[in-house]
């Protein structure tokens, strides 16, 4: 590595202060290495001294033309749902294809000057910038009402760990609402908002989708900005829209889509052209008769989706009916197998605890282009303090511990090995998918699960084991980037108690940045069929 200055400097390191950090590190130099290091040291020490101000750099939020007032906390939080309110516009919007709509932010999203918990008390941060996609959502004229409550850290499936309280499925109080984007979940199913966004990087847009009963849909990872939003693992992190029908959501993601410069998730290229419009081409399958609606589809159900172990027969059932539905419509359906779709969630959870607990926890994203946010993590050292790591919730606090150990054991060889796998795992579903236009499956292995006993103190081996295997359908999409929506097709009693109908929902998988065509196969289907009478 080249030196780009070597003077004696005003503030110089000296050995003693470089010893104990070597040390640290197993290493010991002779008293001369150690001055060479340290003169060296110094030297990085005045370059980051003297680095310009990043404010420069950093997107500005323009408070006239995106004013927000009434930011509060509420005293009536919908059940859980709510973290923050505000009301914020753009004063000259540049479209008005969300004009007048309600949005919610998920409580992991900068909004300035509105707190991010993003769901845990280990971080106490409100930031100074917006997140792209809550900018492109006002400039198409929607009204952004607030911050959705979300899962600690972003880390749970189950929706009750959020710093602000346990959210509620809305069709039954003491079950989840899913997770991590509880609030929005239960948000856009009562009404409260129209839209609301989500984040994935397991299934925490869709497993709230199928949870709540609406539609959330996980795009093609790259295709919507992640700028601004609090990353867990930028290689599965996706931002995406949740709504009560398909053609909102496609109204969504025309507005929020397309690369915005910061984030290296984003080809700047090869989305031109008309790729980027999504309304169209769903309002033109709406207008087809029913029959021929989705003539020409070809639709590929995903024999491995229905084995996951431990499936809830009600819900397979429901999905196979959901299914059949599509004949009627003009579609050809038939069997396709992608035997390592029952690998990929075993490579998924090996990939996660390097770079999850890195990027996540600690707030260290190097090595990416993209808009790095300082001041949060300013607030957080190399290792998490014995307070903050009791201030995560059973998921995250599982990460962590994950991350140390396989850190101290593994280091890179294994996080390595499972990104080489995922790889092959991805090329497995970009072959089923030449021969058919969409995969299709259960979004989740079984209804909502009951809640604990708010203030109930099990451990995190009892409470993570209420949703094992609750992302062996969603997260081996993360890894490999195809859009995946999730669709409710019906209701099935809940394990706990026959009695208690809960929604169930239809995954729909398309080739990567083809997220038109999840959007045109659901919108086909729910026209013809009232999901809540099933």
């Amino acid at each position: 590595m080249s030196v780009i200055q070597l003077k004696e400097h005003e503030k110089k390191v000296t050995g003693e202060e470089l010893k104990p950090v070597l040390e640290e590190a197993g290493l010991k130099l002779s008293d001369s290495l150690l001055g060479d290091y340290s003169t060296l040291i110094s030297s990085l020490d005045a370059a980051i001294a003297s680095l310009s101000d990043e404010k420069d750099a950093s997107p500005y939020t323009d408070l006239e033309k995106y004013p927000r007032s009434n930011i509060h906390i509420p005293a009536d939080n919908e059940m859980g749902a709510w973290a923050t309110k505000v009301t914020a516009k753009c004063t000259s919007p540049t479209s008005d294809l969300l004009k007048g709509r309600t949005v919610a932010l998920k409580d992991n999203m900068a909004f300035a000057g509105v707190r991010c918990t993003n769901g845990t008390s280990m971080v106490d941060w409100v930031p100074k910038i917006d997140a792209t996609i809550a900018t492109r959502a006002m400039d198409a004229g929607a009204i952004i009402v607030g911050k959705a409550a979300c899962e600690n850290s972003c880390l749970e499936g189950l929706s009750a760990t959020a710093v602000t309280g346990q959210v509620h499925n809305p069709y039954a109080k003491g079950y989840s609402a899913g997770g991590s984007s509880s609030g929005s979940g239960r948000l856009v199913a009562t009404g409260s908002v129209d839209l609301a966004f989500g984040c994935d990087q397991g299934g925490s847009i869709r497993i709230p989708a199928s949870s709540c009963g609406i539609v959330g849909l996980k795009p093609t990872w790259g295709l919507v900005p992640y700028t601004g939003i609090l990353s867990l693992d930028a290689t599965i992190d996706h931002a995406g829209p949740m709504a009560k029908t398909a053609r909102d959501c496609a109204l969504f993601l025309e507005a929020i889509a397309g690369p915005d410069g910061w984030d290296d998730r984003q080809p700047p290229f090869g989305l031109e052209g008309g790729r980027l419009k999504y309304v169209a081409p769903v309002d033109a399958v709406l207008a087809k008769e029913e029959a021929k609606r989705l003539d020409g589809v070809k639709i590929g159900v995903l024999r491995e989706g229905f084995e996951v172990p431990g499936q809830d027969a009600n819900v397979v059932s429901s999905v196979q009916s959901a299914i059949e539905k599509f004949k009627s419509l003009g579609a050809t359906v038939s069997s396709v197998s992608v035997p390592l779709h029952l690998v990929a969630p075993l490579a998924w959870t090996c990939a996660l605890p390097l770079p999850g607990g890195r990027q996540s926890l600690l707030g260290d994203i190097y090595g990416r282009k993209q808009l790095y946010l300082t001041d949060r993590a300013g607030l957080i050292g190399a290792k998490l303090t014995q307070e903050q790591f009791e201030a995560l919730g059973p998921g995250a606090a599982n990460l962590y511990v994950q991350y140390l150990w396989a850190q101290e054991k593994y280091n890179a060889e294994v996080h390595g090995k499972a990104m080489n796998l995922l790889k092959g795992i991805s090329d497995a579903y970009d072959k089923a998918l030449e021969e058919v236009d969409v995969l299709v499956m259960p979004t989740l292995p079984y209804p909502p699960p009951q809640l604990p006993d708010p203030g109930s103190d099990e451990g995190p081996l009892s409470f993570l084991g209420r949703t094992v295997r609750l992302i062996s359908n969603t997260c081996p999409f993360n890894s490999s980037g195809h859009p995946a929506l999730s669709l409710p097709v019906g209701f099935v009693p809940a394990r706990e108690d026959p009695g208690v109908k809960l929604p169930t929902a239809m995954q729909i998988v398309g080739r990567k940045y083809a997220d038109v065509d999840c959007l045109k196969v659901a919108a086909a289907w729910e026209k013809s069929s009232d999901w809540t009478s099933l």
